[in-house]
């Protein structure tokens, strides 16, 4: 586990892998890291560097007195340049997504693409149901983390549109969100595309799952595309360890 501080937050983090694209991962709302466990172990690592981060207050990050969608965000803008990423692809779940989304809109040239799974613009674009059951865990746990989800995000169209990058919209068929807030997200997004995928639930492709990695390899080829990390690619000796430890 890595440590570092940002925005006055200690934040924690794993990295795996040598490759030239960045790959950070941000989990859900009360999460860690290992929910992409599975999927780290067959990422290709001689695509990606990967960086599974814990957001403030959760995980191995320390605790924190302010917990807001916009200050895990530009806590997230913070490592990007602490640690000087160029092109860095997004994945985002749930809250992560709520996270990359404002990132990219912040930001919008730190990211070279996002995968957005099952994130909300505002609370409205959850479902009745999930609405509810938020409601009654918070009259049970008074948590700043469940008040987060009653309150935010406050994401506009006007937000989105300032996203360069190609980003792929993803949800459940049997999401938390609302089919029409995935699909409002998704047009609202100059490059963005949106699938629903058969049979899933709000978590059951990220969490623990390795259902992620053709869209991440998609979203890869799309930035490699651009012709992003040519000069890296062509630079890099396999069979010599230090020129792989010395991309980043």
């Amino acid at each position: 586990m890595y440590y570092i501080q940002l925005n006055g937050q200690i934040i924690a983090y794993e990295k795996s892998g040598f490759g030239p694209c960045p790959l950070l991962l941000l989990h859900g709302n009360g999460e860690d890291h290992h929910i992409y466990d599975e999927l780290v172990k067959v990422v290709d690592p001689q695509k990606f560097t990967i960086y599974a981060i814990d957001s403030r207050g959760q995980g191995g990050s320390a605790e924190a007195r302010d917990l807001h969608y916009l200050n895990m965000a530009l806590d997230v803008s913070r490592f990007i340049t602490s640690l000087e990423l160029e092109n860095v692809l997004l994945v985002g779940f749930s809250d992560g997504g709520i996270i990359a989304l404002i990132l990219a809109s912040l930001h919008p040239d730190m990211a070279g693409g996002l995968i957005c799974c099952g994130a909300n613009r505002t609370p409205k674009g959850l479902t009745r149901k999930a609405l509810h059951e938020i409601k009654s865990a918070y009259k049970k746990d008074h948590s700043p983390l469940t008040a987060m989800m009653l309150k935010e995000p406050n994401l506009l169209d006007r937000d989105l549109q300032r996203i360069p990058a190609p980003v792929l919209v993803l949800a459940g068929e049997n999401d938390l969100i609302r089919k029409e807030e995935t699909e409002a997200i998704a047009k609202a997004l100059p490059k963005g595309e949106m699938e629903i995928l058969p049979g899933e639930t709000h978590d059951s492709y990220v969490v623990h799952s390795e259902k992620l990695l053709p869209y991440i390899n998609r979203i890869y080829k799309e930035i490699v595309n651009t012709g992003a990390f040519q000069s890296e690619i062509h630079s890099i000796d396999l069979d010599n360890v230090e020129d792989i430890e010395g991309i980043f």
